[in-house]
């Protein structure tokens, strides 16, 4: 006896419409809070585990402007974060993939103003002593991807392909 044999061979290959998989796929953003963000500079690959916060499809999260990953942002924007919900077995395996130009905006830049709304920066100024009364002035690193690739193996169960993929439209 199998106990999920909707995760048997063959996988389904139908999409999931268009407003189902978006809803997932900001489900997914708005519950979790970790995710790992890739870049590549002169030293090749670099994975760095980061607390993020999302805005719609868009991730952003803050960082040094001397970091690792800034400085290759800065050389090639171009990046991908991973996103995942904790893994019991196959059944609940839930994550994303977000890929596009990574947008590094100074303390100075007026585009951060749409962005800290979804930002719960008074956190992290409690965290590290901070007043909550002082809006941040921190390097806002702000990734809206152009193409997500989704995997979900629950929706295996409903006949649709476990791996979806979105492109801005």
């Amino acid at each position: 006896m199998t106990a999920s044999p909707w995760l048997a061979e063959p996988m389904p290959a139908e999409r999931l419409p268009r407003e189902r998989l978006e809803e997932r796929i900001l489900n997914l953003l708005s519950s979790q809070n970790m995710c790992v963000l890739a870049t590549t500079g002169d030293d090749g690959p670099l994975a760095t585990p980061v607390r993020y916060y999302s805005l719609g499809f868009a991730v952003m999260f803050t960082a040094s402007p001397r970091s690792p990953k800034v400085r290759n942002i800065a050389a090639d924007p171009r990046v991908s974060v991973g996103i995942f919900a904790p893994l019991v077995g196959l059944a609940s395996s839930r994550g994303a993939q977000l890929f596009g130009r990574a947008r590094v905006l100074g303390g100075d830049n007026p585009e951060r103003e749409r962005y800290w709304p979804a930002f719960r920066w008074e956190n992290e100024h409690a965290e590290q002593g901070r007043p909550v009364t002082e809006p941040p002035r921190d390097t806002l690193v702000v990734l809206e991807p152009d193409r997500i690739v989704y995997t979900e193996h629950w929706l295996r169960r409903e006949g649709f392909a476990a791996r979806q993929f979105w492109r801005r439209a």
